[in-house]
């Protein structure tokens, strides 16, 4: 068999294939479960670490984050404003404007928000899609109003 260059084409397909790699993401787990056996924290890995760090994002106010002051949703602010439709109108702009600045790993396919008056709440649902690999999830984030 002659020796063969780059550019030469083989006969052989099976040889000649295209392996697709996904860049792999982790996080933190803020809930800092330890592993049994190496007893050290696991971090979170791929589609559970963009919806662990998106949800992040909707729970953190401005101001809470050293040198990044405008990085969240700031959605606390608005839990002791009235329960009225501009109230989510707000939330929903907040949630969209943070998403889009700073998450680029995901698209934004809509946001629900529910108000839970009895229980002095709102339960928040936005659901994306993970652009790398085209998958559809949702988070819900109950946001409650502590008197």
């Amino acid at each position: 068999m002659a020796n063969l260059s780059d550019k030469q084409v083989n006969d052989n397909y099976r040889k000649s294939r295209v392996d697709s790699r996904k860049k792999q993401w982790t996080d933190l787990d803020l809930s800092l479960t330890i592993h049994p056996i190496r007893k050290d924290i696991v971090p979170l890995r791929d589609d559970v670490a963009i919806g662990n760090a998106l949800k992040n994002l909707l729970v953190s106010n401005f101001y809470e984050r050293p040198f990044a002051v405008t990085k969240g949703a700031n959605l606390r602010s608005l839990l002791f404003e009235p329960a009225d439709h501009f109230t989510k109108i707000s939330m929903r702009d907040n949630i969209k404007r943070v998403i889009k600045r700073f998450e680029p790993r995901v698209d934004l396919l809509g946001v629900q928000i529910i108000d839970k008056t009895d229980d002095n709440a709102y339960k928040v649902i936005v659901n994306f899609r993970i652009k790398e690999n085209d998958i559809e999830e949702s988070i819900d984030i109950v946001l409650r109003r502590l008197r």
